[in-house]
């Protein structure tokens, strides 16, 4: 007589089936409904991550970065305001010109948007030196005075070299030229920078050498005029001081703007 087996779980492996079947219809419910979004919360969702990373650019309301500042403030400058600064820095190097009676040593000429100052060489340096002398410090150290109140206004402050041609038959060794009158415009613009009253990327240094004459080679008188060092401070607003120097130059050698 054959023994029965105990237990016949026939149905365990229905209940096994039955739950993956479960589970893989809960995956595919999960599949759809992510599938399907509500294109007004999607739009809504965009947006509070634009804000958020606009305001983390901008900074905080009420505080931002201050470049909207700055461009508020260039857009404010009138050109009035341009004017005024410059007028006052030709008024104060005028002022202290007479006062110290130094009208053959230095000239200030104001144009529409720049102030033009030439220094007679010999008050700055000795002959084929560029170590600063006292006085060419002196009357930088009014220059620096003059420019410190109205330094936002400034555009670019060119400091120019020049020599003169030493032989009249002969052009000066290019190498001695340059050199010289490079590192004259240099020195002075960086004595300027040292006293900071402006700021250190609106200054300029240029050697022409003896090519810029404002006069002739033949006589000791005109060599001396031809050794300066000039300085072209322009405003903001306006031409770019290569430009404005250009124009300078060709009016006062008598041509037309």
């Amino acid at each position: 007589m054959k023994r029965r087996r105990k237990g016949g779980g026939g149905a365990n492996w229905q209940d096994t089936y039955g739950d993956m079947v479960t589970l893989l219809l809960c995956f595919f419910v999960l599949l759809y409904s992510m599938s399907t979004i509500n294109e007004t919360k999607w739009a809504m969702i965009v947006q509070s991550f634009k804000r958020e990373s606009t305001s983390e650019t901008m900074g905080t309301p009420g505080q931002g970065t201050g470049q909207e500042d700055d461009v508020k403030d260039t857009e404010q400058i009138s050109e009035a305001d341009v004017t005024a600064a410059l007028n006052q820095i030709a008024m104060a190097l005028n002022e202290y010109s007479e006062k110290n009676n130094l009208q053959q040593q230095m000239s200030i000429t104001q144009g529409a948007d720049y102030v033009f100052i030439t220094f007679r060489d010999a008050v700055f340096f000795e002959g084929d030196s560029y170590v600063l002398l006292d006085s060419g410090k002196r009357m930088l150290d009014e220059v620096a005075n003059a420019i410190a109140p109205q330094n936002e206004l400034i555009d670019e402050m060119r400091v120019m070299g020049h020599t003169s041609q030493g032989d009249p038959s002969k052009p000066n060794n290019p190498t001695v030229d340059r050199f010289l009158a490079s590192n004259r415009a240099a020195t002075v613009t960086v004595y300027l920078q040292e006293k900071n009253v402006i700021d250190p990327d609106k200054l300029v240094s240029v050697g022409y050498g003896q090519w810029r004459p404002i006069a002739g080679f033949d006589t000791d008188a005109e060599r001396a005029k031809n050794r300066r060092v000039e300085i072209m401070i322009t405003g903001l607003n306006a031409d770019s001081a290569e430009t404005s120097v250009d124009k300078y130059f060709t009016i006062r050698e008598g041509g037309a703007e």
